[in-house]
């Protein structure tokens, strides 16, 4: 049992990972090799899952519970599967998809139809998380039309601040002072004051 690895992963640890686990845990794969990550599967750089890779030797087992637990990145995913199952000599077996057993038909049909199925499976991954972030891109336009705004709220400008931008363009303080009174560096002064600044004039018209 020793050789016999499971690997898990979430993007944030508010994620679920109870369905993962208890798929893995089914297959009889001990507690002390199971691998859980709490990380986007952007790339293979995760602490548990290089950990994992260096435990596993020839003749290992590895489940994952789906190809998009592996990673999300299409070309990433066929290189890394290869390594692992040519390379480490590691069987791979993808639990919600059973053609995606390395320990079946290792003759040449057998290698051709779970590459082909790989390769469109990760292709389906990366293209769902595309989607994904296209739309959430079109949300946040569509919400940005109607006012919604995003990041942090701005600060309110501090009392006066119109005034002393005023009282630098009269050339009556400098720019440093002017700003050290209102308690806010240099540039940010100028830039926030300024506008400020415009803003009231035009309401004065």
């Amino acid at each position: 049992m020793d050789n016999i690895f499971g690997y898990v992963r979430v993007s944030t640890r508010e994620q679920n990972i109870d369905r993962q686990l208890a798929s893995i845990r089914d297959m009889g794969v001990p507690e002390k090799n199971i691998f859980i990550d709490y990380m986007s599967g952007k790339d293979f750089n995760r602490p548990k899952y290089k950990k994992l890779i260096r435990r596993m030797e020839r003749g290992s087992l590895l489940y994952i519970h789906s190809i998009d637990r592996l990673g999300r990145n299409y070309k990433e995913i066929i290189e890394e599967w290869r390594r692992i199952t040519k390379q480490k000599g590691v069987d791979v077996v993808v639990l919600d998809m059973p053609l995606l057993d390395t320990r079946r038909g290792k003759d040449l049909m057998g290698t051709f139809l779970a590459d082909i199925v790989l390769q469109v499976l990760s292709f389906v991954a990366e293209n769902e998380r595309s989607a994904i972030r296209q739309r959430q891109a079109e949300g946040i336009r569509e919400a940005m039309k109607r006012g919604v705004r995003f990041g942090r709220p701005r600060k309110p400008m501090p009392t006066g601040a119109v005034e002393q931008y005023a009282r630098w363009k009269r050339g009556e303080t400098t720019l440093n002072e002017a700003a050290k009174a209102c308690g806010m560096p240099r540039t940010t002064f100028y830039v926030k004051a300024r506008e400020a600044y415009v803003n009231q004039l035009h309401q004065a018209k």
